[in-house]
């Protein structure tokens, strides 16, 4: 693929945090054109009611039109496990192109036999784009490079805009560690490798996380660097391989299953899409019973 020139100037980036499901979204602009990315839009999901709304995502498109930007791609960095995506929605707001990685593919295989949906396509058709480790790519005038990211899921990617990086749930703040490598796919073998290659960037890339569970009930933060990450990260200082892997694997068994992730990944394995709706005109989602 061609190389693109990069914008002299940084991204503009604004995330916006989800209390819900203390996930973060963002709107990433280049500020020479005013085109931008949605990454990872939030779909809102009640559990207890099974109410879905688009409030999240319209805040999203309010600040867009606030700005005058244009929406040039709307894109997860993977399948997300506690939360719906709003993908599907924004592109048909915006007519913007959706993306993810191209191991999505696997993840559909794998939750198409937990789920026993014989008719799920697993080719990845439910996007519009899938990406491949070093594609590139443009927002307006900047350059955007995909690095495959996995552990955290199968289909993982890292967005690679100017100096900033979109790491979803690899890593997380400083103070709070690393993402969970035990949903149907991960791999802490794979999260550490991928941990590394981000460590690998210069030190003043700017790392911005999907999550914050703000420990100690601090107020929410989403912005780091990776000298801030080699330095403070709780889960990386003075550790080698063995010892993350087994930190890792350790304290996983520990984890709750995520509230979310049955009624999430039937949702986001479509790229954002919800059930088709039956005879009687509503949606039904599926949930295995005992298969976790």
């Amino acid at each position: 693929m061609q190389r693109i020139r990069h914008s002299e100037g940084r991204p503009q980036v604004t995330g916006f945090f989800d209390s819900a499901t203390s996930s973060v979204q963002y709107v990433v602009v280049d500020p020479d054109t005013r085109r931008c990315a949605i990454i990872d839009p939030v779909l809102d999901f009640d559990a207890a009611s099974g109410e879905t709304s688009t409030a999240s995502a319209d805040e999203l498109l309010g600040y867009v039109k606030e700005h005058g930007l244009e929406v040039e791609w709307v894109l997860d960095t993977h399948p997300h496990a506690d939360h719906l995506s709003a993908a599907q929605y924004l592109k048909q707001q915006t007519g913007a192109p959706t993306a993810i990685g191209q191991r999505i593919t696997e993840v559909q295989a794998l939750w198409k036999d937990i789920y026993h949906w014989p008719e799920l396509a697993c080719d990845g058709s439910q996007w519009d784009r899938l990406w491949a480790e070093g594609d590139r790519f443009s927002i307006g005038s900047l350059e955007v490079e995909v690095m495959f990211s996995p552990g955290h899921t199968l289909a993982s990617v890292t967005y690679r805009v100017g100096d900033a990086a979109f790491v979803h749930d690899t890593l997380f703040q400083p103070d709070f560690g690393t993402a969970r490598a035990d949903f149907p796919g991960g791999d802490a073998q794979a999260l550490w490798q991928s941990i590394q290659d981000l460590l690998a960037l210069p030190e003043d890339t700017r790392i911005f996380t999907g999550h914050d569970y703000r420990p100690g009930g601090r107020e929410p933060r989403w912005e780091s660097t990776v000298a801030e990450q080699r330095r403070d990260n709780i889960h990386l200082q003075g550790q080698h391989e063995a010892g993350y892997i087994a930190m890792r694997n350790g304290r996983d068994q520990d984890l709750p299953m995520p509230a979310l992730m049955l009624p999430s990944l039937q949702v986001n394995i479509l790229g954002g899409r919800l059930p088709k709706a039956e005879s009687n005109g509503r949606r039904y989602l599926k949930i295995p019973l005992d298969a976790f």
